[in-house]
């Protein structure tokens, strides 16, 4: 299922995920099934699915950084554009926040490409705000992203932002 959407997401953007449509594709099947069993155990860095009518949609990472201030990140967001109209892009990130507000986290960090406009947005609207910090993109280093930020806020707050 992991290896489905990621194929999927570079298909959609090839440049947004650190790795190329074709990598993916003749990576063997077994280092996806292994990060999937890895992810459903961890308390440092797992993945979240969206299924919509019982196929699979939409996928986000949710991690803490392995530096010594320990953030906590979301990342790796794609939604398939037949469904990005049925706010899963939403329910993701708020999932995944769940998750790292679960392991300790009170801050969640999120780079975010600054040519992509859309996404900037996205993530403003559920809370998010620029933190100043901007970095060349590890995956298109001649572009650049910022980092943005939000607090977690109590599960009443995460449903009204749904």
């Amino acid at each position: 299922m992991l290896r489905q959407l990621r194929t999927a997401s570079l298909r959609d953007a090839p440049h947004a995920f650190g790795d190329t449509h074709d990598g993916a594709l003749s990576d063997d099947p077994d280092v996806f099934d292994a990060a999937a069993a890895q992810h459903a155990v961890s308390h440092t860095d797992t993945s979240f699915i969206l299924y919509t009518e019982g196929h699979p949609a939409g996928l986000i990472s949710a991690c803490f950084e392995s530096a010594a201030a320990h953030r906590a990140f979301v990342q790796a967001l794609w939604v398939a554009p037949a469904v990005r109209h049925l706010r899963g892009g939403e329910l993701l990130v708020n999932t995944a926040i769940e998750w790292l507000a679960s392991e300790g986290a009170t801050l969640i960090h999120a780079w975010v490409p600054d040519a992509n406009v859309t996404a900037m947005r996205f993530y403003e609207r559920l809370g998010f705000a620029a933190t100043g910090d901007h970095a060349r993109s590890r995956q298109v280093p001649d572009q650049w992203e910022t980092l943005l930020m939000r607090e977690v806020r109590g599960r009443a707050a995460l449903a009204s932002v749904q």
